[in-house]
């Protein structure tokens, strides 16, 4: 029996129907084309993977076949390896061409994408990945990326456009098993909706009214929660893109009264990329220092204060707060970011691998490349940037003076006066008491001393930082990542 010629459009991270190559290159083709997005067991049980991921591209998908359905088309999803369902797939039609974007992934990702792509050559399938974003592939440094970054996001966005598709949908064994697929529907309401009618909805709120206090925010736990754009598990799962976001911004009729506000949000778009592209060129920022140096560097593993910063019960109601901010919803802004990281490798003194796949799971906004080049960048072990340390006291009463954020997450400290909020340890016992919080009972007295784990911290690091081998490995990577625009 002849087989049907057919081509395939390969969902990763770009779960959108707009400004979207490799389904305009599928319409363009003449060639009838499915859509597919594959769930891999492999990639699921990986450590960097979660539930809240998993339901933020299920329900993506979902919003994205209300936009198909009309064409009679859909998302045909898929419970299983990718090198097996192609295997299928390829028994059954003849696959003419692979359509996808070019994935800045793990390291689990590229050993799949190297599996897939030796069985397209052997089976003659032609599978073009296209360029995501800013982000180039196979540059040794980065040399003129800056200008061809700013090229590719005022070239024009695409305006996709979808046929009545003339092909029944799939019949496959690799079914999503039904209580997985329940777990998915159930969508927490703390969590960002997902989709691509959502991410326009946060973007245009966030030029036409959230975004006046963009910068006067940005680093306050609580108010930046509406102030930010919130863009970013829509850029990381492609509901939008970094053009349309670029674009939208940079042209928007508002830009003129908020200039520093929109200039700010399109150089954060800049950072995006910048950060991606770094891990592109080099992929190990997952699993060993940067700066291998920093290898060097002792860590006496505490199990203890991991699962107290884990759980946010270190005993400093920001950085708790902050923990337990994010495994509720999802997201904390940049900075309290950072100080979680800092508090984690530098006052804990632990190691960052033992941190950096747990808010991994934990961000809802999960981008491999700028989550494992800024967790290393806090933690200090590039050996280029400054080292970092955070104080959460003063982090804590300069950003969140009130303790709204505090108070929110941290219930136990609802009734605390505000003179205590940020170092509740120093109560006396009758004011513990009064405010029905004793401290070591209802809520933790800090796990170390603030001060001294920070001299520590400061001692060690910056010796460190003079090491041979570290200032050997900070010149290898400063030639790397030149960017001479």
């Amino acid at each position: 029996m002849k087989k049907q010629p057919i081509n395939i459009v390969w969902l990763k991270r770009d779960i959108r129907s707009q400004d979207h190559e490799p389904l305009f290159k599928a319409e363009q083709s003449g060639i009838p084309y499915k859509i597919l997005y594959i769930y891999e067991p492999s990639i699921i049980e990986y450590p960097d993977t979660s539930p809240r991921h998993l339901k933020f591209i299920y329900n993506s998908i979902q919003d994205l076949n209300t936009v198909l359905k009309p064409f009679h088309r859909c998302v045909e999803e898929l419970y299983g390896e990718a090198i097996t369902i192609f295997k299928y797939l390829d028994k059954e039609f003849l696959i003419k061409n692979v359509f996808s974007y070019q994935e800045s992934g793990t390291q689990i990702t590229w050993d799949r994408d190297k599996e897939v792509g030796l069985f397209f050559k052997q089976k003659n399938i032609v599978w073009e990945e296209l360029q995501r974003d800013g982000i180039i592939r196979g540059i040794k440094n980065r040399k003129d990326w800056n200008t061809l970054w700013y090229l590719k996001m005022h070239s024009p966005v695409i305006q996709n456009k979808y046929s009545i598709s003339k092909i029944a949908p799939l019949k496959h064994p690799f079914l999503i098993p039904k209580v997985i697929e329940a777990g998915w529907r159930q969508y927490p309401k703390k969590y960002q909706p997902a989709g691509e009618k959502k991410a326009w909805q946060y973007l245009k709120s966030f030029v036409d009214k959230r975004g006046v206090n963009y910068q006067r925010h940005i680093s306050k736990p609580a108010e930046s929660r509406l102030s930010c754009s919130r863009l970013s598990p829509y850029l990381a799962w492609g509901n939008i893109s970094v053009k349309q976001a670029y674009q939208f911004v940079a042209t928007h009729p508002k830009k003129k009264n908020s200039a520093r506000a929109f200039s700010a949000m399109l150089t954060r778009l800049h950072w995006h990329c910048h950060f991606i592209q770094k891990f592109e060129v080099e992929c190990r920022y997952e699993t060993v220092c940067i700066n291998q140096g920093y290898e060097l560097l002792p860590h006496k593993e505490n199990e203890a204060f991991i699962r107290a910063w884990k759980t946010g019960n270190t005993g400093y109601p920001l950085v708790d707060s902050c923990m337990r901010a994010v495994e509720k919803t999802g997201w904390i802004n940049f900075r309290m970011r950072a100080m979680v990281v800092s508090f984690l490798t530098m006052n804990l003194d632990q190691d960052w691998r033992h941190g950096v796949y747990h808010l991994a799971r934990q961000f809802l906004d999960y981008e491999p490349g700028i989550h494992y080049t800024q967790f290393q960048m806090q933690a200090g072990t590039t050996g280029v940037n400054t080292i970092r340390l955070y104080n959460p006291v003063k982090n804590s009463q300069e950003h969140d003076p009130e303790g709204v954020f505090i108070k929110k997450w941290i219930p136990e400290l609802e009734k605390v006066p505000l003179a205590h909020i940020h170092e509740p340890w120093k109560m006396t016992l009758i004011e513990q008491t009064f405010c029905e919080t004793i401290i070591g009972e209802d809520y933790p007295l800090p796990i170390v001393n603030l001060q001294e784990s920070a001299r520590l911290a400061r001692e060690k690091n910056w010796e460190h930082k003079k090491h041979p081998a570290v200032q050997k490995e900070k010149h290898r990577i400063l030639k790397m990542h030149v960017n001479k625009k």
